[in-house]
């Protein structure tokens, strides 16, 4: 398995990834990620798996551009959303990131799209996701801190808006909530994602992400300046 020599710092609020490159390694990233870098350091912006993958990263929410850091040196990396950052081994298996959530990968892991299903294309906040395979480091961020969950035999239902990762090992659908009225399910399917659900079922793990813009962006409305009429 390709790995790097890494750090998390400042968690759960405000977390950035600090990765130590060796000559030969390599690390890959969103655009907007990089914070610092050593001048050891060179960067190199392109497509990542063809124009295929770069096409499915941009439909799941993503940049279709990948920088590419090499070289021998340190490099800073910050998430967009204020939160928490969280590295996951991958061997051989699959990780599925829900869109805004992956932040960088090492050498041996391949980022693409992953079709989350009708209600997931439609709504605002449906689970349209990207997934990680291969050997290799992954790093995703959260909105907010995060909760690491087991998934019990009976399954677990978690907001399409809080979902930021799990394992592939887990079975999944989006659905309503149970117990909306006609008229939520209509308006959770076609409109916002407000009652959307993910259904689990299997055995893995869930990451939950303790906020969702939506929320936020709701309560923030009524403070927003307005501009007066004479």
């Amino acid at each position: 398995m390709a790995s790097v020599q890494f750090d998390i710092l400042q968690r759960p609020d405000f977390a950035m990834l600090r990765v130590q490159l060796e000559a030969g390694q390599r690390i890959y990233a969103e655009p907007s990620a990089m914070a610092t870098m050593d001048g050891g350091i060179a960067l190199k912006a392109g497509f990542k798996g063809g124009l295929l993958g770069s096409v499915g990263r941009a439909l799941s929410g993503e940049s279709m551009v990948m920088n590419t850091f090499t070289g021998t040196g340190e490099i800073m990396l910050a998430p967009g959303a204020a939160g928490d950052v969280i590295h996951y081994p991958l061997r051989g298996g699959q990780l599925m990131l829900q869109r805004g959530a992956y932040l960088a990968h090492s050498e041996g892991v391949e980022i693409g799209a992953k079709w989350g299903g009708a209600r997931g294309f439609f709504s605002g906040q449906g689970l349209i996701l990207l997934r990680a395979e291969g050997a290799g480091d992954v790093f995703f961020s959260t909105y907010g801190a995060v909760l690491e969950l087991d998934v019990a035999s009976d399954g677990l239902l978690v907001d399409t808006g809080y979902v930021a990762a799990f394992e592939d090992t887990l079975s999944y659908e989006v659905s309503v909530l149970p117990g909306l009225g006609l008229g939520g399910r209509a308006k959770a399917f076609f409109f916002g994602g407000e009652g959307l659900v993910v259904r689990f079922r299997g055995q893995g793990k869930v990451w939950v992400q303790t906020r969702t813009v939506n929320p936020f962006l709701s309560w923030a409305y009524p403070y927003r300046p307005v501009k007066r009429r004479d």
